[in-house]
This record gives C-alpha cells, structure tokens and sequence, in this order.
C-alpha cells in the first residue's frame, strides 16, 4: 500500500502495482529448439563433470531443452551405460549452481548412452552412428545432432576427420553441429591448419568454437551498455576517452592443472581468446543487427586493425613474468617454479600483460592496455575506460581531493556490474572536489542468479545462432597478434621476472604505460 490515510469506504484500496518481470526469465526458456541428440566427447573429463552436465541439468530444470533430447557420452574410460549414468548425477548434484530437483535429474539422464573407446577407434563411430539412428527411430524423426568436443586440443582434428570417414557431419535434412573447445591452435599455423581440416569435414556454419567468456551475462552487457545508451556513443571513440584497461586477475595458483598450463602459459590461456575477445566487444562499430556475421564481422575488422607486433616491437609492447613464494588468503604459498608438475627451468609465464593499439578512425592513439595473471591479490575481470581530463581546473582550494579524470568501470567478475567515477562537492562552505561512484550491481538489479555462460552457448549452438562463438578467419586474427608474441618469448633465453604471490604483480609491467598512465590497483 502507498503512503497516506488508510482505505476506508469511501477511499477505495489502491490497486496493487502489477509484479515486475525478472528480464532473466525472459531468455533461453522462451527459444524453441528442435529435437536434438548432443554428443560429449571427453564426457568424463573435467570440463564434462564440472561445467557441460550441471548446465544442462539447469536447462532442463527451467524447461528450456527440447521436449525429445537424448544425451550420449563418449570416453575412454571404460564402463556400462549405469555406471556413468551415477557418474554424471554425482556432477550434477556436486557442481549445479542450484539444488537439483531429484525428478528432472532423474528424467534427464534416464535414457543416457555411454561409448567407450579411444578416439580414433572406428568402432566406437559405428556405435555412435547405431545409437544415433536408434534414438531417431524411436523418436519417430531425424533429429539434430551436436557434437561437443570436451577433449584435449589434440584430439579434435582426430574426432573431426572419424566424424567425416563415417558419413556422421550430414544426416538428411536435420542439422549436424559440431562444438569445439580452446585453445584453438598454439600458434597461427597450427589454428590456420586446424581450420582447414574441420572446415574439410563440415561447413563454416556447422562449427561453433566456443569462447566461454562470451556467454556471460555480463560480457553481452557490454553491448548492450554500449548501443542502448545514448549518452555513451557520442564519447565513444578517440576525442574522449584517453586509455582503456582491461584485466583478468586471479588470486589462485595453477592448481593441479600443470600438465595443461605449463604448455600454454597466460598468454596462450587467456589473452589470445578471452581478453582479445573483451577488446573487440570493446571497441567494434555498431553492427547492422546483432545477428552471428554482423557481429562477427565488426570483431574481426578491429583485430585486422591491430598491427601485428615484430621481434623488435615486442620488448615495448609485452611484458611477463612468474609468481613467486608469497602470501595469498592469509597462507603462505608457493611459487610457480614449487608447484607439483612444474620443471623447475620452466619460462612458462603466470602474468602477461600488452599495449595494443587499434589503428583506425576510432580509435587511433588510444592504448589498450591488457594484463593477466595467476597469485594476484585478488581476482576480478574489469574493462576501466579512463576519458580524458577537463581542460581547465579551477578547482584548487584547500582539502580538494583533486579533479581526477572520469573513469567507467565494467565489472564482469566476481561483482557484476558498471561503476561509474564522477568529481562531487565535499558539503561545506568551500568549493572542494572529491571523487565519487556511481554503481549499479547486476545481481540487486535483476534480483536473479545469472545463468552459467555454459547454458548460453549450448543452447545457442543446439539451435544454430553463432553470435557468440568464433569464426574461422576471427581465430586467426586473434592469432595473428599473439603469435609474434609467443614466438619472440620462446626464443628469449633466461629466468623470467618474478612477483610475488598475493601482489599487485611485476614492477616490470609498468614499463608499458605510456604518459602519466598507471595501472589500476587490485
């Protein structure tokens, strides 16, 4: 009830303000989706137990799958159907983000077929094709087949061509898709060749190469505040803004995952997909529509317009480095070179950082500056868009904390949302400046748990819309910038700098900024 007098007879009760609707509720339910068999290849793994089942639970909790789906899992483990029917309820129930409802879970997994077998095992494609065509007859219609590769990278070209020796990339008139995790090559040539034997097998419209980062909520925000505000886009571009920085901090070690990251290191893990990637969203001109090769297209025009770094530009534009003993928590920790698995010669980074600069009428002159890293103080993913400083400062009097430049900050991790730095009047008689934040949080707006960025693109790729997922020639273009990179590192012999665990990382980084630029503290 609204403030005021209360309802008596001749003051009729207010009525009650329809409820609002959640905009989150709005979204992967309300899509249709045709009947599809989705394929796990890899479905023991880790990224199976931990991300691939518990979204699809969550999918099929909020009515959201198709009405006939079949799930098959295909590994080299070796079990019965029981088995690992038990297997990915035990995921589910240890992984979802929500409680599950024991019933859904039950009539999810009820018919679940599991394929044992190593990857280039002929038999295990003429058992997949059998199962595949049992589900169809028993459905009484072709449906469409997903194949997700949750597998280590040297297995997808392998899967790829069993696919195609076995007649399984077509099947009638429904629709065959094939999803490919990262890392997606190692180097330019490995993911130029790659390309080719996938796009040998199925059509460009059949692959999905998922970039997990892209499913977010609170990445897509990113055009979203960018193109449905019209305050922003007259800033948008060189005139105004004067740096951008984009970081993806972690606070935790590499864990158990030696064997993966001393192979990759930061660079390969997450600045050549994810952070790239976050650039684009970044910097791209408005599309036509928000359809897959409208966006696409803009993406990959802004990585074409990063000039590809030299042996000679490197040492300018690149930094890394390796975490050291520290304190991280409260716990003394140990360093990268101290972790199991890790050699201790190993010049695998934990930190990388880069200047970058889109040379185009938009953006020319303005740095981008990126920077990742493992054993940081804290974890958090931010885009900091700096806009320059107001021509004249009048404001000089005593007790003014100073007119500093406004800063937009997209926060995509752990705390969602858009904070904004404004210069206000300290109350008083004198004319003093302090800065301030305007905010918005994602989750107290929406009042909604966001959906995983997992449910976003399995149910994007089961019904063919590849808006978030990379294209061939954008791989390359990522590519096309780190590779340089990557290779001049290699061939740069001694130690790598160290910083310690739980700092704000290597004093070597600020030697990228230019100007009075600094980065912005963890």
């Amino acid at each position: 009830m609204s403030d005021g007098a209360p309802a008596t007879a001749t003051q009729p009760r207010p009525s009650r303000a329809p409820e609002e609707v959640n905009p989150l509720v709005e979204g992967l339910e309300r899509l249709p989706v045709h009947p599809t068999t989705l394929v796990i290849f890899g479905a023991t793994g880790d990224l199976a137990r931990r991300k691939l089942l518990p979204a699809l639970y969550n999918l099929a909790h909020e009515g959201a799958l198709p009405e006939r789906f079949h799930l098959v899992g295909v590994s080299r483990s070796d079990m019965p159907h029981g088995d690992y029917r038990e297997m990915a309820i035990d995921a589910v129930r240890q992984f979802s983000r929500r409680e599950p409802d024991e019933k859904v879970l039950q009539e999810l997994l009820d018919e679940i077929r599991y394929i044992p077998g190593s990857f280039d095992d002929a038999d295990v494609y003429s058992k997949l094709s059998d199962t595949l065509d049992e589900f169809d007859e028993k459905t009484g219609q072709a449906l469409n087949r997903a194949f997700y590769l949750s597998t280590a990278p040297a297995f997808f070209p392998v899967i790829v061509k069993a696919l195609g020796d076995h007649g399984l990339q077509r099947h009638g008139d429904s629709d065959v898709r094939v999803i490919i995790e990262k890392p997606f090559g190692t180097y330019l040539e490995e993911a130029r060749a790659l390309n080719h034997e996938v796009l040998s097998v199925f059509d460009e419209r059949q692959v999905f190469r998922i970039d997990h980062y892209l499913g977010k909520e609170t990445v897509q925000n990113v055009l979203a505040f960018r193109f449905a505000n019209g305050m922003f886009e007259p800033l948008w571009n060189r005139n105004y803004i004067d740096s951008v920085q984009i970081t993806a901090a972690e606070d935790i070690g590499i864990g158990s995952r030696a064997g993966y990251y001393d192979s990759a290191g930061a660079l390969r893990d997450l600045v050549q997909n994810h952070m790239l990637q976050l650039l684009c969203l970044l910097a791209m001109e408005p599309p036509v529509d928000f359809s897959a090769d409208p966006v696409r297209d803009e993406k990959v025009k802004v990585l074409r317009a990063i000039d590809a770094p030299t042996p000679e530009t490197v040492p300018h534009m690149a930094a890394r480095a390796q975490y050291g003993p520290g304190v991280s928590g409260g716990d003394p920790v140990p360093g990268y070179l101290q972790e199991e698995g890790v050699p201790e010669d190993s010049n695998t980074e934990t930190f990388a950082a880069l200047r970058l600069h889109v040379d185009n009428w938009r953006w020319a002159g303005v740095p981008f500056y990126l920077r990742t890293g493992k054993r940081l103080a804290r974890k958090a993913t931010e885009i900091a868009v700096t806009l320059r400083p107001v021509p004249h400062l009048a404001f000089q009097q005593d007790g003014s904390l100073g007119v500093r430049p406004n800063t937009l900050v997209l926060m995509i991790q752990p705390n969602e949302g858009v904070s904004l730095s404004l210069g206000a009047k300290i109350p008083g008689t004198r004319m003093r400046i302090r800065p301030v934040q305007m905010e918005f949080l994602y989750g107290t707006s929406f009042l909604s748990q966001s959906p995983e960025a997992y449910e976003r693109l399995i149910m994007d790729a089961m019904r063919g819309d590849a808006t978030l997922f990379t294209r061939n020639d954008e791989v390359e273009a990522q590519w096309r910038v780190c590779d340089p990179i990557v290779r001049t590192w290699e061939q740069t012999a001694g130690p790598l700098p160290q910083y310690p665990a739980g700092s704000q990382g290597p004093d070597e980084v600020n030697a990228l900024m230019l100007g009075d630029d600094r980065w912005r503290a963890l």
